[in-house]
């Protein structure tokens, strides 16, 4: 099955995601974790992109950035039809998330339920560069703490596709969240994935209730060490760059 066949069917694996237990997750962490999504046909396929250069409007090698150790490539446009159908669907299952987030911290609902009509904002804005890209990690591989912004707008979830398979294609290499609360110390979260699973975190920052309403809590994510073999990772993020 090629990939252009198979995102129907993967419209239907996201509608059934545990979407209530994910929005649970979110508002308390920041953060939630799906069950595995991806089949290994579809990481594959999604692997091999990232030896098509033709595909990709630029690559950043991490150490000549102090960023970390690593490779990423940023997708041109247009998208391959599975990286476009899963930043269309999880962007309609998250835009309701990240209004009520908006809501609770801005007091408005800022983002448009279609994801065309979000990034016509974004173009707009002179945001138009595409930002879903894959990431490629070998032995001693690791990125640094930081966060995906890239202009004045941006979308307050994204996501990290695993691709690889952790005891097998690589060791370590875990996915860390660093948050931190105001007045309070920082707070760690790591996950350790399996092919096929997908991380949803906040792009920036996240509501938690207080005594005298909401507040912000900052997040940073990062990739720890990898000890051996290579990782590689699809991020989607949903706002375009400048």
């Amino acid at each position: 099955m090629s990939v252009r066949e198979a995102t129907p069917v993967l419209e239907c694996r996201i509608a059934a995601l545990p979407w209530a237990e994910i929005e649970r997750d979110l508002w308390t962490d920041g953060a939630a974790k799906t069950p595995p999504l991806l089949t290994a046909e579809e990481c594959a396929q999604l692997r091999e992109l990232y030896e098509q250069p033709e595909r990709f409007r630029s690559t950043v090698v991490m150490a000549r950035h102090n960023f970390g150790e690593g490779e990423y490539r940023y997708f041109a446009y247009p998208l391959p039809p599975l990286v476009q159908t899963l930043r269309e669907q999880f962007y309609a299952f998250l835009v309701p998330i990240a209004n009520a987030w908006a809501q609770a911290l801005e007091g408005r609902a800022c983002y448009p339920a279609a994801l065309a009509e979000y990034l016509r904002q974004c173009h707009a804005a002179g945001q138009s560069r595409p930002t879903p890209l894959m990431l490629t990690y070998g032995a001693g591989g690791w990125n640094a703490l930081h966060q995906d912004l890239y202009g004045a707008l941006l979308f307050p979830l994204q996501l990290t596709c695993f691709l690889s398979r952790p005891g097998i294609d690589y060791d370590g290499g875990e996915f860390m969240l660093v948050e931190q609360r105001p007045r309070a110390q920082s707070r760690g979260l790591t996950f350790v994935t399996a092919q096929g699973e997908i991380v949803i975190f906040a792009t920036r920052q996240h509501p938690l209730r207080g005594a005298r309403g909401y507040y912000r809590a900052t997040l940073r994510h990062g990739v720890s060490r990898v000890r051996s073999g290579n990782r590689l990772t699809l991020g989607v993020i949903f706002h375009d760059a400048r």
